[in-house]
């Protein structure tokens, strides 16, 4: 199915996901991952046509669970929208989630650590893979940050989390700092968190959100470069 709609020339609908953002120490040193987003993108590939996002605020050290997290996403937006294939972020070379094995990570270009952790979540996210290509008849690919729809979800998942931390610190009345996914900067507009994307040749990508709680009207925002991390920037959001 997914081979012949490439050779009849059909636009591909490709579904993502990702996680981001991150809530900061004093220090700027993570400490909770914020969102995870699913979207569904569509020519000409700049945002999401549709989307899911949820918080999770998962600790840093346990990022690898995430993952499982963004996959039934996928799943719950493939629910209602039609898509051509799903694109994890998993950098295994855009391999089949669902033939993956752990004699396949022997062969692969990853750290020790990053074999580990996904050893621990491969039997899930095998099995959800191979509920979609079933139900759906299209693949997961594990293509990681390579894939630009995986780009706009991380944009989009953080933006996500702009407004759950600025929420969190409004109901707790206390400034918190938000670190942002890698080169991308906030802008507020008609109600939305936007998350534009500052790499050159992703001028034009952007992931947003609607502040429907219209929180972002109750908290100043300041964005800064981030000291502790090169190409990464964060907000100071406090209650107002």
């Amino acid at each position: 199915m997914f081979l012949k709609r490439i050779l009849l020339g059909v636009a591909m609908k490709i579904v993502a996901a990702d996680s981001a953002a991150a809530v900061l120490n004093e220090r700027f040193e993570p400490l909770k991952i914020v969102a995870t987003a699913a979207v569904l993108v569509e020519p000409p590939y700049r945002e999401a046509s549709a989307q899911i996002g949820e918080p999770v605020f998962a600790n840093v050290e346990n990022g690898h669970q995430v993952i499982v997290h963004e996959l039934e996403l996928c799943r719950a937006l493939l629910k209602t929208y039609r898509a051509d294939v799903v694109h994890l972020d998993v950098s295994l070379g855009a391999a089949s989630v669902e033939t993956l094995s752990p004699i396949q990570f022997s062969g692969m270009k990853i750290s020790r650590k990053a074999r580990s952790s996904l050893l621990k979540i491969l039997p899930k996210i095998r099995k959800i893979s191979g509920e979609i290509t079933r139900n759906y008849e299209i693949q997961v690919l594990a293509i990681g940050k390579e894939s630009i729809p995986v780009r706009i979800a991380e944009l989009t998942a953080g933006a996500y989390a702009v407004l759950y931390v600025t929420k969190q610190a409004i109901d707790e009345s206390k400034p918190l700092l938000l670190g942002l996914p890698s080169k991308c900067s906030l802008k507020i507009a008609e109600n939305r968190a936007v998350l534009h994307s500052l790499i050159p040749a992703e001028h034009d990508l952007s992931g947003s959100a609607e502040d429907k709680e219209n929180v972002l009207s109750k908290a100043q925002i300041v964005e800064t470069p981030n000291p502790r991390a090169r190409g990464f920037r964060a907000l100071k959001i406090t209650p107002t």
